[in-house]
């Protein structure tokens, strides 16, 4: 963490929200990109809202459809499978991590297209071999099966395709 603050009398102490700012900065949080609710929780926190008038808050975005987390969850998985290229089980453990149901996490997993996946776990596998610099052909599928798997995708997938590379 840096001292900047410290170093820094002018800066400004951390700014609260009060309640009626708050709705219009979560507005405008939540039409920027999909929110899930614990993220917006999150955001109330920061911003010395806690308790019973966080939850009204959230319950007024819920109404007003600015939350919604099939929305968040369809939108979260799409965007982290073709931008980030993570897999399956690495976007349902990050979809836990902000309490987003197991139906929801399956209808977000929907949103991804079998032949795609398997095609970009192909892809994924042959740039990492290409990268290994490792000339022990053991060690080389190792560090590229452990890579695959440590981007999500599952190990029966990636033990079939770096099998193909060889």
């Amino acid at each position: 963490m840096s001292g900047w603050g410290k170093n820094n009398p002018d800066q400004a102490p951390k700014k609260y929200w009060s309640l009626d700012e708050a709705k219009g900065k979560l507005e405008t949080y939540c039409a920027y990109q999909e929110r899930s609710q614990w993220e917006v929780r999150r955001k109330l926190y920061e911003k010395g809202i806690k308790g019973d008038d966080a939850e009204e808050l959230i319950a007024e975005m819920i109404g007003t459809d600015f939350l919604n987390e099939e929305r968040f969850a369809r939108a979260f998985a799409r965007g982290k499978f073709r931008i980030k290229h993570w897999g399956r089980l690495r976007i349902t453990r990050e979809l836990k991590m902000r309490d987003i149901s197991p139906r929801l996490i399956q209808y977000g997993l929907s949103e991804i297209d079998p032949e795609e996946y398997y095609d970009t776990l192909l892809t994924q596998a042959e740039k990492k071999w290409e990268k290994t610099l490792e000339k022990d052909p053991y060690k080389k599928r190792y560090k590229v099966i452990q890579y695959l798997m440590s981007r999500g995708f599952e190990q029966d997938l990636v033990q079939e395709a770096v099998s193909g590379l060889q």
